[in-house]
């Protein structure tokens, strides 16, 4: 696939256990110039241009807005499931994570999406803290890229119910403090410990600076052989190499809400991040459902249709309680 000039290639395993990944052998694990063309890949510095972005709307992925009536269409007489990534298509992609809060509209037209069709947070964030940013106790939430799945419940900060934690073994492997230490010596980086991930964010870091920081990282995970690295948009993240993604946690959800193998039912899924890919993908190989990918940039995806920002995710909720529950 090309790389396009916005957010690089699809997100890959820069760190692999063996037996998950077949190309482990095509890339050293200790090749950290490669990790950095990822880091590059993923994290542009400059937009796409306004009509190479039209041009890519109009021939591969229409706007989710202008093609409304068309995806009404598809979700008639079926029973609609709305999975939501957070970071970059509830809330918008800012400097500090720790402030990437949904705004008081958002979170309403969420809540009204939630009381026409079954709902879910799907995000690499974990599930106490986006929990605590979206605030609605009526949503599942899966959490840590779907490595914790948790039901509806009566107190928004501890859902309810805990549905799968697949990657539960582990936990006590997860090396949050290491990479903390480890990393304090580059400005701007930041470690955020999302219980079954860590994220290493490197928005705030100066470009000259990845290459250390890479390597520090990479430092850290070579005494740990059951996890892995990725990249996202602009921020390295650190999983367990299991065979678990976000379209596996679609999956999940679907199964236990009694929907899977249906062909009456139409999930939806919206995001703007490469870990959002595995929906995507997953959706398209089933052959019912449709991804949206929130996005400024054109870039290859499995998703269907494309919306460009959280405003414009906004405006696509509010008008997708038209559609008959």
């Amino acid at each position: 696939r090309p790389i396009f000039a916005c957010r690089g290639a699809a997100s890959t395993s820069l760190r692999r256990r063996s037996g998950v990944d077949d190309d482990y052998g095509a890339r050293s694990p200790c090749a950290t110039s490669w990790v950095v063309q990822a880091m590059r890949a993923s994290s542009p510095a400059r937009s796409a241009a306004v009509d190479e972005y039209a041009a890519w709307t109009q021939r591969k992925h229409p706007s989710a807005l202008a093609s409304f009536e068309q995806i009404a269409a598809s979700a008639k007489g079926k029973q609609v499931v709305v999975f939501l990534d957070y970071d970059g298509t509830l809330s918008p992609i800012v400097a500090d994570p720790d402030t990437a809060f949904i705004t008081g509209e958002m979170r309403e037209a969420v809540r009204g999406v939630a009381k026409h069709f079954p709902a879910a947070i799907v995000t690499g964030r974990c599930v106490e803290k986006v929990c605590s940013f979206v605030g609605l106790s009526e949503l599942y939430y899966a959490g840590s890229h779907g490595m914790d799945i948790k039901g509806p419940g009566s107190n928004v900060r501890h859902a309810e119910e805990v549905l799968l934690q697949p990657a539960r073994e582990f936990l006590p492997v997860i090396v949050y403090e290491a990479l903390v230490e480890k990393t304090k010596s580059t400005p701007g980086a930041r470690v955020e410990n999302n219980k079954f991930c860590l994220s290493v964010h490197f928005r705030c870091v100066d470009e000259k600076r990845w290459s250390p920081l890479a390597e520090q990282v990479k430092e850290v995970l070579r005494d740990y052989p059951d996890l892995r690295l990725n990249e996202g948009r602009k921020v390295l993240e650190i999983r367990p190499s299991i065979m678990w993604d976000k379209g596996k946690a679609v999956e999940f959800l679907l199964q236990s809400l009694g929907f899977d193998g249906r062909s009456d039912v139409l999930p939806l899924y919206l995001g703007d991040d490469r870990t959002d890919e595995d929906a995507f993908k997953m959706l398209r190989k089933r052959g019912h459902g449709l991804g949206i990918l929130v996005s400024k940039c054109p870039r290859e995806t499995d998703a269907s249709y494309s919306l460009q920002d959280p405003t414009e995710v906004y405006i696509h909720t509010y008008i997708m309680m038209q559609i008959p529950a």
